[in-house]
């Protein structure tokens, strides 16, 4: 279980997350598929395993893993834009008469709960890890919507959840910009080989590199007619490399194969074991690196009465 892509959200308050207690909770509103007529459902599902003795909540030493799936009919607006154009092209040449918006928004309902039985179903799987000694909740996605879409889920089903998304005192964009110009960034960080230049005019233009030397000229240029970098491939130590964005997003996150390896060997033969053990030495990992990282952005922005 190694997280791809991490949001990163700072409890505002001390909870005390006692696992017995959220199993209960989150059994409240367990994932179920779509009936015939519903467009999309949402519920937790254990995170590890399947069956009914499957826990809702991995438990793996100070942390929690618990696990939410989204189950949604596809029904695609082309398909539902000509079917509306054809009814409503029979019933004007039919009764000679003009069919209206009203009317023409029902057609639409009607249509929309015919075709929904038969339409596809598409599944998909958000995880967040709970760790709260460091007061933090990890959220596997790159998209604040499929965040948020599991955190208020959690809020409901325990009654509260008072989480912001973590900020640093400086702005992540300045930060990059400055590692970029100057070749040089904090400690146990490494610049790579891509980034994201935006020129600071609302029309301005967008500069994308990969696999390119950001210490040439070319990429000092762009710097100096004053556009900044709002996204970042960076390693840190030798453990792990990802991309950080201006909002704080640390995406296409990629663990190196020493901890994977180590994962490998602490788990054992079974499945459930090499799980467990790479979503512990993930963790933990995390408890280093993000220090590190809010320290080398300038700090955490602690909200007041933290």
């Amino acid at each position: 279980m190694w997280f791809k892509n991490l949001l990163i959200y700072r409890l505002t308050q001390d909870l005390p997350f006692d696992a017995e207690a959220l199993e209960t909770a989150l059994a409240t509103k367990l994932a179920r598929p779509c009936a015939s007529q519903e467009l999309t459902t949402y519920g937790f599902v254990a995170p590890f395993g399947k069956g009914e003795d499957a826990p809702l909540v991995h438990i793996s030493g100070d942390f929690l893993l618990i696990a939410a799936r989204k189950e949604e009919r596809i029904l695609p607006g082309s398909v539902v834009r000509d079917a509306v154009k054809e009814k409503v092209e029979e019933i004007e040449a039919e009764q000679m008469r003009k069919v209206y918006k009203k009317e023409r928004d029902q057609i639409k309902d009607e249509i929309i709960q015919a075709f929904l039985p038969r339409a596809f179903i598409r599944r998909s799987s958000t995880f967040a890890a709970i760790a709260p000694k460091q007061g933090l909740i990890l959220v596997n996605s790159a998209s604040p919507k499929r965040a948020e879409d599991l955190l208020s889920t959690l809020r409901e089903v325990i009654g509260s959840l008072p989480v912001r998304p973590l900020t640093v005192k400086m702005s992540p964009t300045a930060t990059m910009t400055e590692w970029v110009t100057t070749q040089k960034a904090a400690n146990d960080f490494f610049v790579l080989d891509e980034c994201e230049l935006r020129d600071t005019h609302e029309d301005g233009g967008i500069v994308r590199c990969k696999r390119q030397d950001l210490t040439s000229e070319e990429i000092q240029l762009h710097l100096s007619t004053g556009k900044v970098v709002t996204q970042l491939s960076l390693a840190w130590q030798d453990k792990l490399s990802f991309v950080l964005d201006d909002k704080m997003v640390v995406k296409r996150l990629k663990f190196e194969d020493l901890l994977q390896d180590q994962a490998e060997q602490d788990g054992g033969d079974e499945a459930l074991g090499q799980l467990d053990a790479s979503f512990t030495l993930m963790m933990l990992t995390f408890g280093d690196f993000l220090p590190s990282m809010v320290e080398a952005l300038g700090g955490e922005e602690m909200p007041q009465g933290i």
